[in-house]
């Protein structure tokens, strides 16, 4: 396995056996739906120790990207500097080189303690670090466990005036922690241009439909699928998709084209095809919003589609970099349990704003805590 070895890299077993530093100013309360202030690193050990271990089905992580800046709210503007006395730190993105990295590696250690064993993580990060952040996902969570590199397009091209290519993407990684995680397999809706040429044949009805063969790889030797059906047995190396009786049931029902030569063929209506949609592929284009309520806040039909496909009506998500807390109002939506953890009283401010006016009565559907270090 690969793994990055640098100064002041904690071994793992020495990094567990620590203990939670603070607690909660209040008495900690059961509940789905947490909203909790603090150094994660601090409350996610606490957590970890009152009962959330394995508990965690999805992870959606957005940390700093290493940038050195420092990230200010205010008059609608969202600036790497504070211009004026009206604008508000939300929070300071100052660890660079191998303090950035370890400070991923012991969070992601803690996360993934913390996730069940159908548990997903995504991590976003940017290209100037992210070859770094997937060299320690694959030392914390495993090279096999390791599902996609996904290339979000963020924004309309650009011209900046550089000796390099436009940057218009950053990337999100996809591990899961075992070999069995949740996964719904999303679909995107076929464009009308896509059904014209998929569907690239009509029939006497008027109704688009396409063709595939009734044989796929591999042989069958011994089983119905590798039997004789209409006087013919599959190409070699192949197997009929279906056992003869099935395919019988197909062409008596007109859904089998026969070619001049005698070739059958499997008709695939777009009628029918459309409404279950296409495999979602690994680019996405989820732009952000020009007029964020938060620095890097990042699309909520993103975080919808991260929910969908990973996580079931049971289960718990958790977003320990919340910030504007568009992971919570996605699992809300989608009537998850879920977690955020932010330090900036920024990121909870405005998180704590967005859900009130997601739910109905926003104060008995979940509890916020505020962790201070004693």
């Amino acid at each position: 396995m690969m793994r990055l070895d640098y100064e002041g890299k904690i071994p793992e077993v020495e990094f567990l056996a620590r203990h939670a530093e603070s607690l909660p100013t209040t008495t900690f309360l059961p509940a789905n739906k947490l909203l909790l202030q603090g150094d994660n690193l601090e409350v996610m050990r606490f957590l970890l120790e009152n009962g959330y271990a394995g508990k965690i089905d999805l992870v959606y992580i957005d940390p700093p990207f290493a940038t050195n800046n420092i990230f200010t709210i205010g008059e609608k503007r969202v600036s790497t500097i504070s211009c004026s006395k009206r604008d508000k730190t939300a929070y300071s993105d100052n660890l660079t080189g191998i303090s950035f990295i370890e400070f991923i590696r012991q969070r992601l250690i803690l996360l993934r303690e913390l996730m069940s064993e159908r548990g997903s993580i995504y991590l976003h990060i940017d290209y100037k670090i992210g070859h770094y952040v997937k060299i320690i996902m694959d030392e914390v969570f495993g090279e096999n466990n390791f599902r996609n590199d996904i290339t979000r397009i963020k924004c309309n091209p650009k011209n900046f005036s550089r000796s390099a290519y436009g940057n218009i993407k950053d990337l999100i990684l996809f591990y899961s922690k075992g070999k069995n995680p949740i996964w719904n397999d999303p679909r995107q809706e076929l464009e009308d241009s896509e059904v014209s040429i998929r569907f690239n044949k009509i029939n006497s009805q008027g109704r688009r439909y396409t063709t595939v063969p009734l044989h796929a790889p591999g042989e069958t030797l011994n089983g119905p699928t590798g039997a004789m059906w209409r006087g013919m047995l599959p190409p070699e190396g192949r197997h009929w998709r279906s056992v003869p009786e099935e395919l019988e049931r197909l062409d008596s029902e007109g859904l089998i084209e026969w070619s001049k030569t005698g070739n059958p063929r499997r008709i695939i209506f777009a009628d029918e095809r459309k409404s279950q949609g296409k495999k979602m592929q690994d680019v996405w284009t989820f732009k952000d919003s020009q007029y964020p309520q938060y620095p890097t806040e990042k699309n909520l039909d993103l975080l919808e589609c991260i929910v969908k496909a990973s996580s079931t009506q049971e289960s718990v998500i958790l977003d320990c970099f919340c910030g504007s807390g568009t992971t919570l109002v996605a699992a809300e939506k989608a009537g998850r349990k879920w977690i955020g953890i932010d330090q900036s009283e920024e990121a909870i401010r405005v998180s704590d704003l967005r859900l009130s006016n997601q739910m109905d009565i926003f104060a008995e559907r979940y509890s916020k805590y505020e962790f201070v270090r004693k």
